[in-house]
């Protein structure tokens, strides 16, 4: 008997698929961290997906019974996850972040930053006037979605989504499109600061690639899934991060505040420019690697970044 139809005989609910799919993905030992942390949640959203069904549904719907074509789709869905090793998002073109979903595939990193925190929070207590910011920046954009869930925090505000990749900057004006805020967010195609004239922003943040060569090398197959350019930045993981402070302090307004995530290249910036004071920022829904740097504080260590 073909291994669909053995499934499909003995399994008929969507938590009967859901706990069948975590068990699949656990003795295949697939790594998780492309939006979700767990088997049973990656489960969860092919599943749902598959039936055209949200996430938090009442409990009630999981002792709903699938149609034969929806089962199959199930399948389809969990056995691609394993044998291909993409992160689900790549599989169903969706993610997360900030509670909008965004288009996604291979030209984009999966979104996952603990930068949302800070957006759902405008920036606070770091940003004390949020009515009164009117320019932002976003270095290294990929989907578009930090620009976009800026721009929908901050409605008076005009948002630059900066990305060297072209294809990256397609998925980001698509997805610009279907938040329909064209209005307020630009994509640009640029390296780093290279198209923006001299313009000056209230607010710069960034999630650029940051992994060093020998990390890179050792991550799982779902990240190597991911483009390298938005991952791998040299022998430290710096090369892009030195580049963006090197040129941050021209670009932002005398108030303005600079936000970028590092990961786990933390520790070498901190070995790196030695005295400098980053700000680490804490997450109460996980995460580190984020400093905060003012205007002032990069005109005070100018010399630093040179």
């Amino acid at each position: 008997m073909h291994l669909s139809e053995s499934v499909t005989q003995h399994l008929a609910t969507l938590r009967d698929y859901i706990r069948w799919g975590a068990s699949r993905f656990n003795h295949a030992r697939l790594f998780f961290g492309h939006g979700t942390s767990n088997a049973v949640d990656e489960a969860a959203a092919l599943v749902l997906h598959a039936v055209h069904l949200p996430h938090g549904l009442p409990a009630g719907y999981f002792d709903s019974v699938l149609t034969p074509d929806e089962r199959l789709e199930v399948l389809g869905l969990i056995e691609r996850r394993i044998a291909e090793r993409k992160p689900a998002a790549y599989l169903i073109h969706e993610a997360w972040f900030c509670g909008l979903p965004f288009y996604v595939d291979e030209r984009v990193l999966v979104p996952r930053s603990p930068i949302a925190e800070l957006i759902e929070g405008r920036f606070s207590p770091w940003i004390d006037r949020p009515d009164e910011v009117a320019d932002i920046l976003d270095l290294c954009t990929g989907s578009g979605c930090i620009a976009i869930a800026c721009a929908m925090a901050f409605p008076d505000a005009d948002v630059d989504a900066v990305d060297i990749s072209s294809q990256a900057i397609e998925v980001a004006q698509f997805n610009i499109e279907k938040h329909e805020v064209e209005v307020q967010v630009r994509a640009v195609q640029s390296d780093l600061y290279e198209e923006l004239q001299g313009k000056r922003y209230d607010l710069i943040v960034s999630n650029p690639p940051y992994v060093n060569r020998e990390e890179w090398d050792s991550l799982p197959l779902e990240y190597h899934a991911e483009p390298r350019l938005g991952l791998e930045s040299g022998e430290t993981g710096l090369d892009c991060v030195r580049r963006i402070l090197r040129e941050a302090e021209s670009h932002l307004k005398p108030d303005g505040i600079l936000i970028v995530e590092v990961g786990s290249s933390a520790e070498a910036l901190e070995y790196a420019y030695p005295g400098v004071p980053f700000c680490w920022i804490d997450f109460e829904r996980g995460g580190d690697g984020v400093f905060l740097l003012t205007a002032e504080q990069l005109g005070e260590y100018r010399d630093h970044w040179v």
